[in-house]
Formats: structure tokens, sequence, C-alpha cells
């Protein structure tokens, strides 16, 4: 099974005036499969809840994606199964950093992607908070 990803895009085209470069889609249909519905990523271990000793959106960033990557992976899939993520930030200032740091871990992937700037997340020190969803295929 392969996922139907509906107006792919590229945010180099829809957001010329900033500097993303995120492959994303209006939509994505999936059938069957196993879906993976993941607690919203922050900047911090795994296995120990212990946050990364970074204040960097950036480095935040990387983390969460890679935690995001390796939750996919344990559930048997990769990121090319990655169909929906929601992106929570503190600082508007942070979203060209955040999304250009996301956009290596989801190029040529095109999920469909939310982004909402907030006033905090669970711990000051946390910047980037992002929500995801995947479907495996049987």
């Amino acid at each position: 099974m392969e996922h139907h990803r509906i107006r792919t895009f590229n945010t180099r085209d829809t957001y010329p005036e900033q500097k993303l470069d995120n492959d994303l889609a209006q939509a994505v249909v999936t059938s069957g499969g196993r879906i993976v519905w993941m607690r919203g990523q922050c900047p911090q271990e795994l296995d120990t809840a212990v946050n990364i000793d970074s204040h960097d959106p950036v480095e935040q960033t990387h983390k969460v994606m890679q935690n995001i990557r390796q939750l996919i992976e344990e559930a048997g899939g990769t990121m090319e199964h990655l169909v929906k993520v929601v992106v929570y930030i503190t600082d508007v200032r942070h979203r060209e950093a955040v999304y250009r740091t996301m956009g290596e871990y989801i190029r040529g992937v095109h999920p469909v992607s939310t982004g909402l700037v907030v006033q905090a997340l669970a711990r000051p020190e946390w910047l980037v908070e992002i929500d995801a969803t995947a479907v495996i295929p049987d």
C-alpha cells in the first residue's frame, strides 16, 4: 500500500518570503495499515525524559524529529509512513529555523502539516513540540 498524497507542494513556493524548504501535501489518503499515534514529541531523550541541554530551536527540532523517526521505526515503519504533523512553537521568530530543520527529515515524504504559535509548552525551556501520525502498511 502506498499513501496517496494530494496536491503536494514545497513551502519554497508557498512562502517565497521565508527561507523554507518543506515537502508537504494538502491531503494524504491511506488505506488499511496500522496507525501510529504519537504523543507530542519534545526535545528530550525518549528513554529518560531528560531534556537536551540546548535552548536552540534548531537543536531542539533535531531531537524532536529524531524521536519521531525512532518511534516510527520501533513500530516497524519508516519516515515515508509519516502522514501528519502538528508543530507547536513558542515564538514565531523560530518558525523558519524549526521548519527548515523539520524539512530535513520529511524531504520527499509530503505529510500534511499544521503549525501553531502557542504561549507556552509544558516546560518553559521547550521551544518546539511536534505531534505526529504515521500509517504503516499491512
